[in-house]
């Protein structure tokens, strides 16, 4: 379950200087991008939280690597713009009252406030957190990450747990994962591995990427077989896996 990287066709020419920060205007508006020279036969683009990526074959020349992104340009255009709107659903930049935290799919605004009692209690608004040190950002950046990894283990373990014993006699070693380019993963020896950014995610699309890696434990691939297998322990999973696409961007925060 990692990124998707756009690939473009092959293109011809010699080559300039490598990884170099670069701009050109498409469809109308200036774009920069960070050019990648790499052994491969084909121009690829990637854009994510720090924009546009581009790898192009060492002997592709500037004018192929900007005739391919032309060719592209309404895509990269209209999801660059995508994705900078999905920046404020990242972790707070500024750990303020007032800054917007994502839980369970819902934007809330962090609400800080000094006190004796270190605890953080979440309601349809606002994430209040109570600490003695309010005031100090790296504090409540550390105290607020730990609960969020906590509220995943504490929501995630057990509905791995739930799911495995409806395909498998053999009980999952479920664990937290900080993997910048999966939601989850299972190896052949029994273990998932569950981003704990999937706490942020709306609960039904957290529940997908459960089934998804409990679905490894009996078909190691993504055959027929395995699709069938996610369907059945979650229905409409087409849909999830779709919209779970527009969450990317949480996994590079």
């Amino acid at each position: 379950m990692r990124l998707r990287e756009i690939f473009g066709g092959a293109v011809n020419g010699a080559a300039p200087a490598t990884d170099t920060l670069r701009r050109v205007v498409l469809a109308g508006e200036p774009v920069d991008y960070r050019l990648v020279r790499a052994r491969r036969r084909t121009i690829g683009m990637q854009i994510g939280v720090d924009g546009l990526t581009v790898r192009a074959p060492r002997w592709a020349t500037i004018r192929d690597v900007e005739a391919a992104l032309a060719e592209r340009a309404a895509w990269i255009v209209r999801t660059l713009v995508e994705w900078r709107a999905r920046r404020r659903e990242v972790l707070p930049r500024e750990w303020k009252t007032g800054a917007p935290i994502l839980y369970l799919g819902c934007e809330l605004t962090l609400s800080l406030h000094a006190h004796r009692r270190r605890e953080i209690r979440p309601d349809l608004v606002n994430l209040t957190v109570l600490h003695p040190a309010a005031d100090d950002p790296s504090e409540i950046a550390g105290f607020v990450t730990r609960w969020l990894r906590e509220e995943a283990a504490r929501m995630l373990a057990p509905r791995a747990t739930a799911l495995a014993a409806r395909v498998s006699a053999r009980a999952p070693t479920v664990k937290l994962s900080n993997a910048r380019s999966e939601w989850g993963s299972c190896n052949q020896h029994g273990v998932i591995r569950l981003n704990w950014r999937l706490v942020q995610l709306p609960p039904p699309l957290a529940t997908y990427v459960v089934a998804h890696e409990v679905a490894h434990l009996v078909e190691l691939n993504h055959s027929p077989r395995f699709w069938s297998l996610v369907e059945a322990l979650f229905p409409g999973h087409a849909l999830a896996r779709q919209a779970l696409d527009e969450w990317t961007a949480l996994l590079e925060a």
